[in-house]
Parts: C-alpha cells; structure tokens; sequence
C-alpha cells in the first residue's frame, strides 16, 4: 500500500478498509425489493458519527419503512456500540462484520441499500460492489476523492444500469432551497457571476485538522470534502455543469510555525497527552464529550484511531486557505473562496444577474463533526437589488432540525416511499457527485500546477444531470429604468 503519509497506527485504523475494498469477491446477488408496504433492509459501511444520522432515522421517525440489518467497520468495538445504541431505541442490534467480510454481509443480510459512510477515499470501492451486487447505493459527499475513482464509478454505473443518491443535504434546507425559486423565478434574470465567501471558524473549522480529513490522499483535501457541499450548491443553484477551473491554495495557519507564534513548544502528537493543554486553547477534550468519547477515545484499543490530534502536527497535507475561478457552460463565472481559521462560521453569496443582485448571508452556529444537532443560522438574510432600484428584503424561510432543517427533509426523501415529488429535484445523484467534487479535484491540480484545469480532460462521459429550468442568457430583458438625474 503507498504511504498515505499518516503515523504508522492511523494508516491502520483510518485506511484498512482499502484492502478489504480491493480484495472484495463477487457477492451474490441479494433478493428483490422490500415488498410494497414491508420495511426496506439497509446495511451501513462504515459507523463513525456521520452514520448516527441515518441510524437515528431509521430507528426513529422512519422506523416504519426501514430497518438497519447490518454494520461494517475495521473497528468492531463501535459496532457493538451501534448494537447498544440499537437496543437503547429499542430495535434488534444491526449483525456486525469486519471489512473484509463486506461481501459475505451481502451474501447473508441481503440488503436492498447500501449505507457508504466511510472515509472518503474509501467510498468508490464499497459504492462499485455495491451496484455490482445489485443493491440501490446512498452515500456521503463527498462521493469520492480522485477522478480516477469518479470514472470508476461513473463506469459502474453505465455497466449495471443502476443509480447512486448522494447526501448533498445542503440543498433541502428551507432557506437555500428559497434562494433556488427565486433564481428560478427570475428576479434577477439570468445570473452572469457569482460571488462566494465560505468561512470556518477556529472550532469547527479547527476540527477537520484533528481527524483523518487532515491527509489529502484520505479525504481530498477541504477542496472535495467539506467544499463539495458549496460547489454543488451553485451547481444546482444556477442548474449548470462546471467547465474550467483555476485555484491557488496554502496552508499558513494550522502549522507548527503557527504553533510557536502563539508561544507553544509544540506541536505534539494528541490533545489527550498533550503536555501543553492547560496553554493551548485549541485544546480538544474527548473526555469531556460523552458521545465521542465512547464512539473514539474507549475504541482506540481496536484500532489505534486518534479523534484528537494536534493541530499543529508537521504531517497534515491540507489547505487552509484557498480561492478558485470556476468557468460554467451557460457563461456563468464563480468565484469562492474557502478560509479555516475565521472569526465567524458561515458564508456570503451574491448572484450577479441581468435584472439585479441577489445576496444571501448565513451565519452559522455550527457543531462539531455533525454530532451537536442543529448548524441552523443565528442569522440569515436574502435581499434582493433590482437593477437601479430598491433592495427589499425577502423573509427566509426556515426549518427546524441539523442543517438548517435540510436533514429532515432529505431523510423524509430517503425514507418514506410516499413522500411528495420535489419540483426543485434536489436528489443528487452519481452525475451530480461527480460534478461536485471534480471541481475540488481541478482545484487540487492546480494548486500543484499553477495552471487551469478543464473538467472533460478529468472524466469521460459525464452528463449533466436533471436540473431545474432557470432563465436563459438568451431571453429578452427589459430595459432597466433610467438612474435618477441628479439635481
């Protein structure tokens, strides 16, 4: 296996699925469809905290229409977890098995969909089997890290006939889904450019540092694993395919210059034994938390995993700081930015259009690793600016539950087969992962390179998936009014 530049204990326990995903056998073909009105069977790959979500889901509000029959993970003490967790919501413990066993839980459970919640760079192997098994795919975003393993996928999908749903839960909460209707609806005609600013303070943003996202080769870097969610937002907000990307990115804060700037001795290997913890205020408690202490710091023993590493540490790859031009096939302009280490947790866009501008401000209060429930804004704002008229403010439209009350309403999506149509198709599926994270693949190209990089020269066969009709930049606009003459 090529050294992922992780300490010898986290290559074990972050990376062990890659041998049981390179190693899987042809798994026998599971049995039809639940029957209409039975439970659906899902099996869940991978059981860290992004899984508590659809745990929670499918023991709870749609416990009706699931049931989670199984688990893999190279770490079996927070599979028993999960059991207890299971008993605790009063439903049958889920069968556990290694990663290695993965095709023996399809042979046995025969699930009808599979649950990707692994490590990023993990996610092709266990989403390709699992379409060559013939079983319905849901996986995290990212949903995957490389293009080599986009077209790996995009291949499975053209040779099995069948689709992958990706999480891209961003798109359902109440707010961003009103910020679509109005673009649909033309308030400010056809958008031209767009100006994004996402910004990660120095908790949560702080957090992607301590854990495997840290390693490039793990989780793709911020580019694919945390800015996926905005680069398919502005996909599915302008109804668009990416075409061309320049980028410059650096790391100038989480270093251990940084570290000694702030008067440290350090950096060191973990929060936990971190000599300096009582000075350092980016301190980490595992301790302190229960629901991750029992899920990391009590499993450690099976697979040597620190939840809580330094910050500082000399060997995490990733950016901290990076800025990216994307060029999209109807004309429009993008340009973001992504910073780790702000004052405040949120971000800013305007779309700049040919009837006007409209902005969009949220500021978040966010969790750590998705665990702390709701990341619904304190603050939100959308205003509209007609071009030379007044602003008016339009009223957000809110939700209640983790992100922004976008996960309900995803989950409901997911789960319940008599859910309404979604006129704003805000289902993602493997063209729409795709789309999103080569994007973040581009910018990490060019990061390298200094130059820019075209999307086609990344993946073949890609095709734009259904979007929502917006106006067009060929649509008669009227005339704006004359600016005020001044006296």
């Amino acid at each position: 296996m090529k050294d992922l530049g992780l300490p010898p204990v986290q290559r074990r326990s972050v990376l062990g699925g890659f041998a049981a995903g390179a190693a899987l056998a042809t798994v026998a073909m599971p049995g039809a469809a639940a029957a209409q009105g039975a439970r659906r069977r899902y099996a869940s790959v991978g059981v860290g905290s992004r899984n508590r979500m659809y745990q929670r889901a499918i023991w709870g509000d749609h416990k009706a229409h699931a049931e989670l029959v199984a688990t893999v993970d190279v770490n079996p003490g927070r599979m028993a977890l999960v059991g207890q967790w299971a008993a605790e919501a009063g439903a049958p413990a889920p069968r556990a098995y290694l990663a290695d066993e993965f095709d023996k839980m399809v042979r046995e459970q025969k699930p009808d969909v599979i649950i990707v919640t692994t490590p990023d760079a993990l996610h092709d192997a266990y989403l390709v089997r699992a379409l060559e098994a013939g079983c319905d795919v849901l996986t995290e975003k990212p949903m995957t890290t490389t293009a080599e393993k986009a077209q790996r996928i995009l291949d499975a999908v053209e040779r099995t006939g069948r689709h992958i749903r990706v999480t891209h839960n961003y798109r359902y909460a109440p707010y961003r889904s009103q910020v679509k209707e109005l673009l649909m609806a033309g308030e400010i005609g056809d958008v031209l450019s767009v100006d994004f600013q996402w910004l990660l303070n120095t908790t949560h943003g702080a957090d992607y540092f301590r854990r495997w996202h840290s390693q490039k080769q793990v989780s793709g870097g911020l580019m694919i694993h945390k800015a996926s969610h905005h680069f398919d937002l502005v996909n599915w907000w302008l109804s668009d395919m990416p075409v061309e990307v320049q980028a410059v990115g650096k790391r100038e804060f989480y270093t251990p210059a940084m570290a000694r700037r702030f008067g440290l001795d350090g950096p060191h290997e973990r929060c936990h034994t971190c000599p300096e913890k009582a000075e350092c205020t980016f301190f980490f408690d595992l301790e302190a938390d229960p629901a991750l202490k029992a899920m990391y710091l009590d499993k450690e023993r099976y697979d040597g995993y620190h939840r809580d590493q330094c910050v500082w540490r000399p060997s995490i790859d990733i950016e901290d700081t990076m800025n990216v031009i994307v060029k999209y096939a109807g004309g429009t302009t993008l340009s973001y930015s992504l910073n780790a280490f702000n004052a405040w947790e949120g971000y800013t866009i305007a779309f700049n259009g040919t009837k006007g501008r409209l902005e969009h401000v949220v500021i978040e209060q966010a969790g750590i690793s998705g665990l702390n429930g709701s990341s619904m804004g304190d603050a939100i704002q959308t205003r509209i600016i007609p071009m030379r008229g007044n602003p008016r403010d339009i009223t957000p439209t809110v939700g209640s539950g983790g992100h922004g009350g976008g996960d309900t309403l995803m989950l409901a999506e997911i789960f319940d087969p008599n859910v309404a149509a979604d006129p704003l198709l805000r289902r993602a599926d493997e063209r729409a992962g795709s789309a999103a994270i080569l994007i973040g693949v581009a910018a990490n190209r060019c990061f390298e390179t200094g130059s820019p990089v075209r999307i086609a020269d990344l993946v073949s066969g890609l095709q734009a998936p259904e979007f929502p009709a917006m106006p067009t930049h060929d649509q008669p606009v009227p005339m704006p009014p004359r600016p005020p003459r001044r006296t």
